[in-house]
C-alpha cells in the first residue's frame, strides 16, 4: 500500500517554529534562573540580558504584543500580587502607600513630562505620555532583592500597595491623555470628572466580582474548580472594566484582594488553599520569566547605541520626579501617620525600576501620533538600561542601607550553622575517605569522634535557640522569618515524603490526607504570622 506524505501548511510551519521558540526559551529561563542565582544577580535582569544574547538564535522573531500584555499578562501579575496581600497589612499602610499611588504618580507624571519637554523638545502630547509611562515602577526586582537581603515587613507592604495601585493609576492617566488627545474636547472638569468615574467604577466593579467569587468559594472545596474560577475572575475583571469603560486593573486589584481575604480566609480547606497559592506563584513567575525574556528580545542595540543621549536624559528625568515625589510626600505622611525612616525612603527612590507594562503602553501609542517610534525608542532605552543598571546595583544599595542589622541571637545562630555545616561536611568527606580505602578505619574512627563533638555541640545549641522560636527574649522579631523559613522548609519535605509514600501506595489516602491537611495548616499559619 502506498504512502502518501503529504507537505506542511504554512500555518503548520509557522507553529512547529513558535513551539521550538518557546522551548529555547524556556531552557534559557532555566540556565538563567541558576546562573542569576549562583552569581547573584537579579533574575528578571539576568533574563532581559539573556533575551539580548539569544535574539539571533531563534528560528523566528518572537516580540513584545501591547493587547497580549495588557489583556492577559497584566491581569495574571495583578491578581497573583492582589490575591497574596494580607489586607490587615496593608491597612497599616494605607496612608503612605495612597499618598504614593495616588498624588504621587500625578506629581511624578508632571515633572518627567516638563523635563522631557525642555530636555528633548518633545511636544506636550509625547512628553506627558512619556512623562506617565516612566512613571510606573516595577517592582519584580525590588521584591526579588527583598528575599535576598532582609528588610522590615512593613517597607516591604508599602512597596507591594504601591505597585498593585500605581499601575492603575498610570493606566488611567494614559488613556485620559490619549482621550484628549484624539478628540481635543476634554477640560479640565471633564478629566477630573473621567478620572474619578474610572476609579470608583473599576472599584466598585471589582466588589462585586469579588463578592460572587467568594460566595462559590463558600459552597465548594474543590481546588481545580477553584484555580479555574480564579483565573476567569482575574481575566473577566480586566476585560469587564474595559467594556464598561471602568478601570479594569483597579477591579482586578479589589476583586483579587476580596477572594485572598474574604474568599479562601475560612471556606477552603488549608490543602485547597496551598494548591490555590501554589498555582498562582507558578503562574507569576511564568507569566514574569517571558516578559523580561522578550523585553531582551525586543530591544535593538544599535538604534539604542544612537538615541542613548536621549535615553540618558529620560532616565535622569523620570529619577528627579521620582526624587521629587517620594521624599517631600512621605515628610508629609509623617505628620499624620508613622515616619516613614529616611532609609526606607532611600530604598523606594532607588527601587524606581522600569519594566514590561512601561514597554506595553509604549507599544499600545496610537499609529497617528506624532513622534510614536523615538517615544517607542526612548521607553525601550530605558526600561534595559533601569533593568541592567538599577537592577544590578540594587541588592548592593539596600545591603549598604542596613535596614535590619543581625541582632546578636541571629549572628550566634549563624555562627552556629556555619560549624554544623562544616563539621557534617567534614564527616561526609571522611566516609569517602574509609570506603575507598584511602583512610584506615582507626583514623577514620578518631577524625570522626572529633568532628561528632563539634556536631553535638552545635546541635544542642541550636535546638535550644529553635525551641524558644516564641521566646521574645531569646529570638527576637528579625530572627523570626528566617526560623520561619527553616520550618518552611522541613514542612514541605514532610508533604513531599507524604505525597511520594502515597503515590507508591505505601499509606492509603485517608490517612495521608489527614496528614497533609495537618502540614498545609501549620504552612499557612507560618505565612500568616
Amino acid at each position: 500500500m502506498p504512502v502518501f506524505a503529504t507537505l506542511p501548511s504554512p500555518e503548520q510551519s509557522n507553529f512547529a517554529e513558535l513551539i521550538t521558540a518557546f522551548i529555547i526559551l524556556l531552557l534559557v529561563a532555566t540556565g538563567v534562573a541558576l546562573l542569576s542565582r549562583r552569581l547573584r544577580i537579579p533574575y528578571v535582569t539576568g533574563l532581559v540580558l539573556a533575551g539580548l544574547a539569544i535574539a539571533d538564535l531563534l528560528p523566528r522573531r518572537i516580540g513584545l504584543d501591547s493587547a497580549l500584555i495588557l489583556n492577559l499578562f497584566l491581569p495574571i501579575l495583578l491578581f497573583e500580587a492582589a490575591i497574596n496581600t494580607d489586607v490587615s497589612r496593608l491597612r497599616t499602610t494605607v496612608k503612605p502607600v495612597a499618598v504614593l499611588a495616588v498624588p504621587g504618580v500625578i506629581l511624578c507624571s508632571g515633572i518627567t513630562a516638563v523635563l522631557l519637554k525642555y530636555g528633548l523638545g518633545l511636544a506636550w502630547v509625547q512628553a506627558l505620555l512619556g512623562g506617565v509611562i516612566l512613571a510606573i515602577t516595577d517592582t519584580v526586582s525590588v521584591i526579588a532583592v527583598f528575599r535576598e537581603v532582609a528588610v522590615p515587613a512593613r517597607l516591604s507592604t508599602i512597596v507591594e500597595g504601591e505597585s498593585l495601585f500605581n499601575d492603575g493609576m498610570a493606566l488611567v492617566l494614559y488613556s485620559l491623555i490619549l482621550q484628549a488627545h484624539l478628540t481635543g474636547a476634554v477640560t479640565l472638569g471633564d478629566g477630573v470628572q473621567r478620572f474619578l468615574v474610572v476609579i470608583v467604577g473599576g472599584a466598585l466593579l471589582g466588589l462585586g466580582i469579588g463578592y460572587l467569587g467568594r460566595e462559590f468559594f463558600a459552597r465548594s472545596d474543590d481546588p481545580l474548580s477553584g484555580i479555574l474560577l480564579t483565573v476567569a475572575i482575574a481575566l473577566g475583571a480586566f476585560q469587564a472594566g474595559e467594556l464598561l469603560q471602568v478601570s479594569g486593573v483597579v477591579a482586578v486589584v479589589i476583586a483579587g484582594l476580596i477572594v485572598g481575604n474574604a474568599g479562601l480566609s475560612r471556606s477552603f480547606s488549608a490543602s485547597s488553599r496551598v494548591t490555590l497559592y501554589s498555582f498562582w506563584e507558578y503562574a507569576g513567575f511564568g507569566v514574569n520569566t517571558f516578559i523580561f525574556l522578550l523585553i531582551g528580545l525586543e530591544i535593538n542595540l544599535m538604534t539604542l547605541w544612537r538615541q542613548l543621549p536621549a535615553v540618558l536624559l529620560a532616565i535622569a528625568a523620570y529619577q528627579v520626579g521620582r526624587l521629587l515625589t517620594v521624599y517631600p510626600l512621605l515628610g508629609l505622611v509623617s505628620r499624620f501617620d508613622r515616619p516613614i525612616p529616611l532609609r526606607w525612603q532611600h530604598v523606594l527612590f532607588l527601587g524606581n525600576i522600569k519594566g514590561s507594562l512601561s514597554m506595553a503602553l509604549a507599544l499600545s501609542l496610537p499609529i497617528s501620533l506624532s513622534g510614536r517610534i523615538d517615544l517607542i525608542t526612548l521607553v525601550y532605552g530605558t526600561v534595559l538600561l533601569s533593568l541592567v543598571g538599577q537592577g544590578l546595583s540594587l541588592p548592593w544599595l539596600v545591603k549598604r542601607l542596613h535596614l535590619s542589622p543581625l541582632s546578636p541571637t541571629r549572628k550566634q545562630i549563624e555562627e552556629l550553622q556555619a560549624q554544623l555545616i562544616a563539621a557534617k561536611a567534614a564527616q561526609d568527606e571522611l566516609e569517602n575517605l574509609l570506603k575507598t580505602g584511602i583512610l584506615p578505619k582507626a583514623v577514620y574512627e578518631e577524625l570522626r569522634s572529633l568532628y561528632q563533638v563539634q556536631v553535638a555541640k552545635s546541635e544542642k545549641a541550636l535546638r535550644g535557640f529553635y525551641s524558644q522560636r516564641d521566646d521574645a527574649t531569646a529570638v527576637g522579631k528579625s530572627d523570626r522569618p528566617k526560623l520561619d523559613a527553616i520550618r518552611r522548609r522541613l514542612l514541605l519535605a514532610e508533604k513531599g515524603a507524604l505525597n511520594e509514600a502515597l503515590r507508591r501506595r505505601v499509606i492509603s489516602e485517608a490517612i495521608a490526607r489527614h496528614q497533609l491537611e495537618a502540614i498545609d495548616e501549620q504552612l499557612l499559619n507560618l505565612e500568616e504570622e
